[in-house]
Parts: structure tokens; C-alpha cells; sequence
């Protein structure tokens, strides 16, 4: 090589493409929310330290865990945004989504949901014969939410019950089998997840009503609206009472859910109103304190015996 010749600067070179990456990464991480995974993931970590009191609790079960969790609810919202780009293009608030903004093309995001799902049923897989036989019908759940908006108001509900599937996986998987007591952090993450994401469908209902998407806000009204959230979150409060009932969970965890529940009032209170502007704090602030206390109320539990 000539000396005269100049050679790019190695260092330069490589912070562009760390940065290229870093970027790209962050276009996939918004298309599916994956800040959001802090509301489920807690649930199949409080799964796993329910099971350990039972069954013996190894590293590479529970990273198996994590990752098959973050890879279905990543081809879950992956899906979602797929079949739902007609709609999120029509919506104020939501046009500017990866791929109705022209961010993302719907063939990468197919890609990448394919992969999500191939990488969910290989961790399955690892875990076990039954968790890889469960994971198609768990999968075809996941995947059908998108369309439930499309026939019925009750798409929260079931969307509760989707992820729902994340504590008794967990339990399925660990433990080996499947143990009744289990369903009540299961309604508990049911009637959660269903309430919050009413009021967080709030925002939509003149939208919803006039794109023909059915909810609770567009069926009954923002008022019915909020009273059905409070009694689903009246439900899920119960449940978690009922979990540290069933587990014979001691003082750190009940006193742990009475802040929980008190949350659950301030969340309430946040969204009452028609203005709806404080529903970012709502949603993601109080909903991911609520996932993360319970984790610490049962690991607190656990720390104390």
C-alpha cells in the first residue's frame, strides 16, 4: 500500500456503526414498546419464586424463562402493529408508529416477528416437552388479539387473559406441571392488565367509534368506562389477597399489596375527568411500580423465611 494513500480511522469507523446499531435497535425497541415488558415480566418472575418454594429453581430455567417471555410478547406486538399499521395510520395518535410513518416496512416487521416467534418456541422447547406442545396454542392466543378489537368490546378482557398465560406458563414450566393456586396470580394479572387497558383506551373512543373498532370507552361511554376498570382492578386486588392466602405468604407481602392497592386508586384518580392528561403517569409509571412491587413483595417473602 502506497504511504501516501490515507486509511479511514479505525476508532471513527467503528463508533458510526455502534451507532447505527444503537439507532436501529431503538426503531425496533419503540415498534414494540419494550419498555412495556416491565408489566408481565414481573408476573412470571413472581411465578418462578412461587414454583422455587415447591420445586428446585435453576439459572438456566429461569433465563429460559425470561427470554421465551420477551420473545412472545415481542412477536405479539410485532403482529399487532402489523395488522393493525390500516388503522394506527388513521389515528392522530398513533400515525406516527414505525410503520405507518414509513420507518419500518411491514416485510421487516414480519421478519421480525417470525423470528420472535421461532425464538419463543425454541425456548420452550429447552424447557421441556409440554412447555414446547403448549407454545403453539399459547402463541395462536397471542397472536389473535390483534383481531379482537375488530369483533368484540370485551378485546381488554381477553387481552388480560393473553397475558395471563405468562404465571402459569412460568409455573408449567418450572414445576412441571400445572398447580390450581397458580390461577390466582393469573386472575390477578387478568383483571389488571384488562383494567388499565381500558382507561388507556380512553384516549381513543371517538376514534374507535368512528373507525368501527369495538372497546368498552366506545361501547358504554367514558363514565361505565372507569367503573368497569375500578371493578376489575377490585378483582385483581382480591386475587393478589387470594395468591398470598393460597402460598401462605406472611406480613412483607400483604403489606406490600395494600400499597399495591392504593396505586390502583391513584391510577383511578389520575384519569378521572375528560382530559386525560396525566394518563402517560397512569399507564406506565403506576402500572409498571404495581408488576415490580408485587415481584418485591414475594421476594421480600422469601427473604424473610
Amino acid at each position: 500500500m502506497s504511504p501516501n494513500r490515507a486509511t479511514p480511522p479505525l476508532l471513527p469507523t467503528l463508533v458510526n456503526a455502534l451507532r447505527l446499531g444503537i439507532a436501529s435497535l431503538s426503531v425496533w425497541g419503540r415498534m414494540i414498546k419494550f419498555s412495556h415488558t416491565v408489566f408481565a415480566l414481573p408476573f412470571a418472575l413472581s411465578a418462578a419464586i412461587l414454583s422455587a418454594r415447591r420445586h428446585p429453581l435453576t439459572a438456566s430455567g429461569l433465563l429460559l424463562v425470561v427470554l421465551a417471555m420477551v420473545a412472545a410478547r415481542s412477536a405479539a406486538m410485532g403482529f399487532n402493529r402489523i395488522v393493525d399499521a390500516r388503522f394506527d395510520a388513521l389515528n392522530p395518535r398513533t400515525a406516527s408508529r414505525e410503520i405507518p410513518a414509513g420507518r419500518l416496512t411491514r416485510h421487516a416487521a414480519m421478519g421480525f416477528t417470525v423470528a420472535a416467534c421461532g425464538l419463543f418456541c425454541s425456548a420452550a422447547a429447552l424447557l421441556g416437552k409440554l412447555p414446547f406442545l403448549l407454545s403453539f396454542p399459547v402463541l395462536a392466543i397471542l397472536l389473535s388479539y390483534s383481531y379482537a378489537k375488530r369483533v368484540t368490546w370485551l378485546a381488554h378482557v381477553y387481552l388480560g387473559f393473553a397475558i395471563s398465560l405468562a404465571p402459569l406458563g412460568t409455573w408449567i414450566a418450572l414445576a412441571g406441571g400445572f398447580a390450581p393456586g397458580i390461577l390466582t396470580l393469573c386472575l390477578a394479572l387478568m383483571g389488571h392488565i384488562a383494567a388499565f387497558d381500558i382507561l388507556y383506551a380512553l384516549q381513543d373512543e371517538t376514534v374507535d367509534r368512528h373507525l368501527g373498532l369495538h372497546s368498552i370507552p366506545a361501547r358504554f361511554g367514558a363514565r361505565p368506562a372507569r367503573r368497569i376498570a375500578r371493578g376489575l382492578h377490585l378483582v385483581s386486588f382480591l386475587a393478589f389477597v387470594a395468591t398470598g392466602i393460597v402460598f401462605e405468604q406472611r406480613i412483607v407481602y400483604f403489606s406490600t399489596i395494600v400499597l399495591i392497592g392504593i396505586l390502583m386508586a391513584i391510577e383511578h384518580w389520575l384519569v378521572r375527568g375528560p382530559g386525560l392528561k396525566h394518563i402517560g403517569i397512569a399507564f406506565f409509571h403506576l402500572n409498571a411500580a404495581i408488576s415490580l412491587l408485587l415481584l418485591v413483595a414475594l421476594a421480600g417473602d422469601a427473604l424473610a423465611r
